[in-house]
């Protein structure tokens, strides 16, 4: 898999038509770089929250299964008050990692369940080391 860079997401988001409309104004790389593995590795996620054109929740996976060209639902849901629109080339790219080491061992197992894998295996793919 090529190495989720702020340059490369910020090269594709440039050269690639994207339909929905975030939200939120900053991204983690770390984060984007391991659902990206995961994605490649099939692994399924949970449907992104969309109101019209604009992602309410779901925006690492929404722009990591653009990346990866990977199937992800959408589910209907409504604006919030605190609704902003920002354009993805305006969006910040953190390569400070959002998720603690807990987390990620949650989200992991949560990923290993919801897919019926071996914990281990998720534990490898989206480790620091691959």
């Amino acid at each position: 898999m090529k190495k989720i860079t702020p340059q490369f997401i910020v090269e594709f988001i440039a050269t690639n038509n994207i339909p929905f409309i975030p939200t939120q104004s900053r991204l983690s790389i770390p984060i984007i770089s391991r659902m990206c593995s995961k994605m490649e590795h099939h692994v399924k996620f949970g449907e992104i929250k969309i109101c019209g054109k604009l992602i309410i929740d779901g925006h690492h996976r929404y722009l990591s299964s653009l990346i990866m060209n990977f199937e992800l639902g959408q589910v209907a849901t409504n604006l919030t008050s605190a609704t902003k629109e920002t354009p993805w080339n305006q969006i910040e790219f953190d390569e400070n990692d959002w998720d603690s080491a807990v987390g990620i061992e949650h989200l992991n197992r949560l990923d290993a369940e919801y897919n019926k894998l071996e914990l281990e295996f998720l534990r490898r793919i989206t480790s620091n080391d691959e």
